[in-house]
């Protein structure tokens, strides 16, 4: 579904990526993990053109990034994105939020577009709030309200930038819950998270960055499981981690 292939970026002549490669099955779900600054936010935006990048190739569902014929707008329609802060529009309803996106960029027409917004927004547990503005909800429902949005757009994968990390304590796990959902569901998910109780539950691999680069790439239960036979970096962010 998703190939990473040799992807370098720069900003300026400081590099960010240095030579990323990894794939994604259809139904796989990957976590993201890694330090702070280690590139893993950067990544994940290359996969849907938010961030451009110099060298080497993503190719989605047959469509590569890189190729200057390919439509971006179209590609992105059908890649959904989950933000660390929510990205919805202050000034419209949850129902607007829902349905601009659906009507603009896939042309369909308002009943269709607001039928599939509201089935979306049922399946995260928020057809109460319909009616309302996002500066009435919750961190975590305005979190839940981003997710039904993407998924309005029928996404053939869902990337996940941070979702949780703004969110109070008490709000993560009703995201997580919807995440978990959609991965036993079969949804194609690359998650950047510090959230390691989901990774460890529900990522078929993990991907751990440092400094820019991939430096491991393994089934989840190996990278959880066996943290002796991992790279020193990787084995001291764990211990860091999982102490607690």
């Amino acid at each position: 579904m998703i190939d990473i292939k040799n992807v370098s970026k720069w900003y300026g002549s400081f590099q960010v990526l240095t030579d990323c490669t990894t794939s994604i099955q259809k139904g796989e779900v990957v976590v993201v993990c890694g330090p702070s600054g280690s590139g893993k936010s950067t990544l994940i935006k290359t996969v849907n053109a938010l961030e451009p990048f110099q060298k080497g190739d993503i190719i989605v569902d047959g469509t590569s990034i890189a190729d200057p014929k390919t439509n971006l707008p179209k590609l992105r329609s059908r890649v959904g994105m989950v933000f660390q802060h929510f990205e919805l529009f202050p000034h419209l309803s949850v129902t607007e939020n829902l349905t601009i996106a659906q009507i603009k960029v896939l042309g369909r027409n308002q009943e269709e577009a607001k039928a599939r917004g509201l089935k979306m927004l049922d399946r995260v547990g928020l057809m109460a709030h319909k009616d309302k503005f996002p500066g009435q909800l919750s961190g975590g429902q305005q979190q839940r309200v981003a997710i039904a949005r993407a998924l309005s757009m029928d996404p053939i994968v869902m990337l996940f930038d941070e979702p949780t990390s703004a969110l109070d304590p008490e709000m993560v796990g009703e995201v997580l819950d919807v995440m978990v959902q959609l991965a036993n569901e079969g949804m194609t998910m690359m998650c950047v998270t510090h959230e390691m109780g989901f990774a460890k539950k529900v990522s078929h691999r993990v991907i751990f960055m440092d400094a820019g680069k991939i430096v491991e790439d393994c089934r989840s239960g190996e990278f959880f499981g066996n943290p002796d036979a991992r790279s020193p970096r990787a084995k001291d962010f764990l211990s860091k981690i999982l102490q607690h």
